[in-house]
């Protein structure tokens, strides 16, 4: 059974950092096109950042220049590392493998966990 496991978010205040994490089990994804998406109150899900099934990393315009998506794949996990928070950052993130061609759509989803920023 595939599963993927969110961990490491929090509250913090704008301008801090934190460090999400994905441990995936059930197999292995280290050839596999995986990803964060988030999704903020009342709006819908969307593409933060991600693998694509080249190696080659993808940001969303909104966080490039302060996050940055990492995997260990000996450890079978992501990572966000998200720097210089603001409060449009607040939403729950979703960890997602086997992404779509266009990386907005996955197979495999957490169960999310909420970050908050708070000004």
């Amino acid at each position: 059974q595939v599963q993927l496991v969110e961990s490491g978010g929090g509250s913090v205040q704008a301008g801090g950092s934190l460090v999400l994490s994905c441990a995936a089990s059930g197999r292995t994804f280290s050839n596999s096109a995986m990803g964060w998406f988030r999704q903020a109150p009342a709006k819908e899900r969307e593409f933060v950042a991600a693998f694509g099934w080249s190696g080659g990393t993808f940001y969303t315009n909104a966080v490039k220049g302060r996050f940055t998506i990492s995997r260990d794949n000996a450890r079978s996990t992501l990572y966000l590392q998200m720097n210089n928070l603001t409060p449009e950052d607040t939403a729950v993130y979703y960890c997602a493998a086997e992404l779509s061609g266009n990386l907005l759509e996955a197979r495999y989803w957490g169960q999310g966990t909420q970050v908050t920023v708070s000004s």
